[in-house]
């Protein structure tokens, strides 16, 4: 059930935050988190995100107000689009590191000593910071370009735990990890000190947290316990709920039926006034008399009759408005044509090759840093080649890929195939420029992007929002993808879109390559062949 939280360490206070365009975010949301661990939940779109940037000052409300008691870290989810960036510049150490380095090798400029300050040990400190998150040393001068998407998230990581700020926000903080990576962010958060608050859709991460969060409806509500805790507690509050509105539509229609026999009752006994006063059978003022008598007992019944129904109704709405109507995703996705007997693609290692043929499903895992990203990168780069040739050369350990198909739909782990500038519905207009306007925003429309919400520039966008932008940019595609191509496309997703996301790869007739750490995803594709990369570049059949 709904708990109180601890002291709060960052208070929301009636806070409204609208794009640039006038549409809202976020309309009059209040609350608290405390100290400890908090999984912030709630659907894609709710406003999480923009809620964690409000919180650590990237954005301003439009009204209300965000207080906070100490110094704000924050790990955005869009953090490794930033390509050209030094990890030194991730864990926030760049400046103190290269005067450091300078003074060592004989630069004697003051603004160096001051550059570092205290910080002589930065170097050391940045390399057990490394360390704890699984990272070697020589991560230090490497390009946020040239890691995983996994490595670049645990670097940021470990910046943030380098600073010891009192809070700590972070967005979809195990998207891109591996099993092993998940583990020791997993390590991390439990001695994690000060006020944490995560954004995730990972179960397992959010079963490790002491308090749950939801954002719903602009509502904050606050739940002692895990993800588990509280989901049992809503299924159980949704369960009940939908219970009291059968039985309140069961009293309306009782109220109303009743209603409706009494209408038919009082009719049947002016009628019969009606016919004696006209037959005379009576004296006219005794006639008179009793139907005016009759006319007040009608008169009480019907208000009786009405406000039972009227209250019944009431109950109903209120019943209705306990039960959760949520939208989800309708994607519909093209057929493209593709026979089973077509040649798709050829991935091979220097021993072995597979062909993907037809409408065929293959998975592709393996750790962080094994290759994966950049083989599907080295596919959907390759474009068209000659369908009767060989896919890969055999004369190099790391795996090849080889596309015989034109039309192939990438969506990368980076979700950076947007421009950020340009408007959902130009990025998408762009990919299918043949399809009239109406017709294209009514395919939108399918993906919850709508309204102004698909005139909004992408770099307004939420994770989950600029997620199903490029989602229907690939899938909305003219002409269809013979080949959708997918790195990580469970990220930034709730459970519901996940499913929705499921159903339409299985009802898709090209032919689907995907990574993805996620098992449990996997396990639903119906996938024909997953092949493991390892640490040596070998493809092994799972």
């Amino acid at each position: 059930m709904p708990s109180s939280p601890s002291p709060s360490a960052v208070t929301l206070d009636r806070v409204t935050f609208a794009w640039p365009d006038g549409s809202p975010a976020l309309t009059g949301v209040s609350g608290s988190f405390g100290d400890g661990r908090t999984g912030l939940v709630g659907r894609n779109g709710a406003g999480k995100s923009t809620l964690l940037r409000l919180i650590a000052g990237e954005l301003t409300p439009t009204s209300g107000s965000v207080t906070t008691s100490g110094e704000v870290a924050f790990l955005p989810q869009q953090l490794t689009l930033d390509v050209d960036r030094r990890v030194a510049d991730l864990l926030g150490i760049a400046g103190p590191l290269d005067a450091v380095r300078a003074i060592a090798a004989g630069d004697v400029d003051p603004a160096r000593f001051d550059a570092v300050g205290d910080a002589w040990d930065v170097e050391a400190r940045a390399e057990a910071a490394l360390a704890e998150a699984g990272l070697s040393p020589d991560f230090l001068d490497r390009r946020v370009g040239e890691l995983s998407g996994g490595e670049a998230v645990l670097v940021a990581v470990a910046g943030i735990r380098l600073r010891r700020a009192p809070i700590t926000l972070l967005d979809e903080p195990t998207n891109n990890l591996d099993r092993d990576a998940r583990e020791r962010l997993a390590a991390m958060m439990s001695t994690w000190r000060g006020t944490l608050v995560v954004v995730s859709h990972d179960v397992s991460l959010l079963e490790r947290m002491d308090d749950t969060v939801e954002l719903y409806g602009q509502t904050l509500s606050v739940f002692g316990g895990p993800y588990s805790a509280w989901r049992a507690w809503l299924d159980g509050e949704q369960d009940a709920a939908r219970q009291a509105e059968r039985d309140a539509a069961q009293a309306m229609r009782k109220e109303k039926r009743q209603r409706i026999e009494a209408e038919v009752k009082l009719a049947h006994r002016a009628r019969t006034a009606k016919r004696a006063e006209a037959e005379k059978r009576v004296p006219k003022i005794i006639a008179h008399g009793r139907r005016m008598a009759a006319e007040v007992s009608a008169g009480r019944l019907r208000t009786e009759v009405g406000a039972k129904e009227d209250a019944a109704r009431r109950a109903l709405d209120e019943a209705g408005r306990r039960v959760r109507s949520d939208e989800s995703l309708r994607i519909e996705v093209p057929d493209p044509g593709v026979s089973r007997s077509r040649r798709i693609a050829t991935i091979a290692d220097a021993e072995r090759s597979w062909v993907v043929q037809g409408p065929e499903r293959l998975a592709l895992i393996g750790r962080n840093g094994t290759g994966k990203t950049t083989l599907l990168e080295r596919l959907v780069a390759g474009g068209v080649r000659d369908s009767s040739g060989s896919g890969g050369s055999g004369s190099s350990s790391a795996p090849s890929a080889e596309a015989h198909v034109e039309h192939i739909g990438y969506l990368p782990q980076r979700v950076d195939g947007l421009d950020d500038a340009r408007s959902v519905f130009e990025n998408v207009a762009a990919s299918a420029p043949h399809v009239p306007e109406k017709e294209l925003r009514n395919r939108l429309a399918r993906f919850l992007l709508r309204g102004a919400m698909a005139d909004r520039p992408v770099s307004a966008l939420s994770g989950g929002e600029r997620f199903r932008a490029a989602l229907a940019m690939l899938l909305l595609a003219d002409p269809a993808p013979q080949l959708v191509v997918l790195d990580e496309p469970t990220n930034n997703l709730d459970l519901d879109t996940v499913d929705q996301l499921v159903e339409a790869l299985r009802a898709y007739r090209g032919a689907v390559l995907v990574v993805s750490h996620d098992d449990a995803f996997l396990a639903r594709l119906d996938l024909d062949l997953t092949l493991e990369i390892d640490a040596e570049g070998r493809l092994n059949e799972v």
